[in-house]
């Protein structure tokens, strides 16, 4: 077996220290909010039917998630075995992506100690049942992708030998229940026509879902890297990112060319040149980031250079972000909504949460590791 190589441990600074303190703050409201309920803590009334705890940490995280099943489906899939140094904690960002996004979902519910009525009262017509099976059974498997940094961590032989057989099969069923809920996120929009702003509405919406997010997702890869890269004392892989980065340009312009063309087909080009708040959120969404991106990623000189990268990758997080927000709440036609402070305190403690777990388990597991995986059996 190959030595697993870890990088120095990082000590905990005031950054560790603030999140730890958001993190306790957000879950204490997540307390707060179980045991009053939805009307003592959000703006939410009857003719909203999601605020923030939908539109952004569920639809804006599990498409950020992406990039776990793509690196995963690259390494082990399509064998390219270069990618491996970032696969890990692309695979931890996924998980931990994918635990927040579930523990959204449950803040969000009215009844959240329901939750469990998925798994018997199966409603096999709504979109919401194949997303809830999907982040449910997607969790698992990411959980068990990663599983291998606390198997070698307690030198546990048998569970790491079983995992590494069964790794290829893993990422197949990830890769399958990846596009059906990325997708389907999509799908939940495709009854609400006279709903959602023809600006951002679309019959092809899932499949734009889906893109989007492969493009958010490698592009969170990115970020990931580059930030725990400054914050967690360990080797940025600049040239693997550089070719991921090369990728994005052409899932971006897939997206871009899909989006026009369904516009022009169904008569929405019109709206774009209305001049009004709608129109100018669309085409800032559009511009920054997917326009520009486009641009910036086609530039060697940007796939070189580490911080062109990083800026450039925040871009099309951000126009993933509001995308998802003018589809959900901004562009979407409900009663007047503005999140209360517990709220936007909750899903800023969930970040920190997410956050706060990944730099425990860089700390004290191999993460960040040298070594080229294993040989599935």
């Amino acid at each position: 077996m190959t030595a697993i190589v870890q990088k120095s441990k990082p000590s905990f600074g005031p950054g560790t220290i603030v999140l730890a303190g958001l993190s306790v703050f957000g879950f204490a409201l997540m307390i707060i909010r179980w045991v009053t309920g939805l009307g003592a803590t959000t703006a939410m009334i009857d003719g909203r039917g999601w605020g923030i705890w939908i539109g952004f940490d569920v639809l804006c995280g599990i498409a950020l998630a992406a990039g776990a099943f793509s690196v995963a489906a690259t390494v082990y899939i399509f064998q390219l075995k270069e990618f491996y140094p970032i696969l890990r904690p692309t695979v931890l960002t996924g998980f931990i992506g994918y635990g927040l996004a579930a523990l959204s979902i449950s803040i969000d519910l009215g009844f959240p100690h329901r939750i469990w009525h998925l798994l018997v009262y199966w409603n096999v017509h709504s979109p919401l049942f194949e997303v809830g099976w999907c982040v449910m059974t997607y969790l698992t498997v990411l959980g068990l992708e990663i599983s291998p940094i606390v198997f070698e961590k307690y030198n546990l032989k048998a569970p790491l030998k079983l995992i590494r057989s069964i790794t290829i099969p893993l990422v197949i069923l990830g890769v399958v229940l990846s596009t059906m809920h990325q997708s389907s996120l999509g799908t939940l929009f495709l009854p609400m026509l006279s709903r959602v702003n023809p600006l951002w509405y679309s019959a092809i919406m899932p499949i734009l879902f889906f893109i989007s997010a492969v493009a958010a997702g490698l592009s969170m890869v990115i970020i990931e890297a580059t930030l725990s890269s400054a914050g967690l004392n360990h080797r940025l892989e600049v040239g693997l990112l550089g070719k991921l980065a090369k990728a994005i340009p052409y899932v971006l312009g897939l997206y871009l060319a899909l989006r026009v063309v369904d516009m022009l087909v169904a008569g929405d080009l019109r709206y774009m040149f209305t001049g009004d708040l709608y129109s100018l959120l669309f085409w800032a969404e559009l511009i920054l980031g997917v326009i520009v991106p486009i641009i910036l990623f086609s530039l060697p000189a940007t796939r070189k250079n580490r911080y062109r990268m990083f800026w450039t990758a925040i871009l099309v997080v951000f126009g993933l972000i509001f995308n998802r927000i003018n589809i959900s709440l901004i562009g979407f036609d409900g009663a007047p909504y503005w999140p209360t402070w517990q709220e936007l305190f909750i899903s800023i403690g969930m970040v920190s949460i997410g956050a706060l777990v990944f730099v425990l388990a860089t700390r004290y597991l191999a993460v960040f590791s040298s070594h080229h995986p294993e040989k599935t059996e």
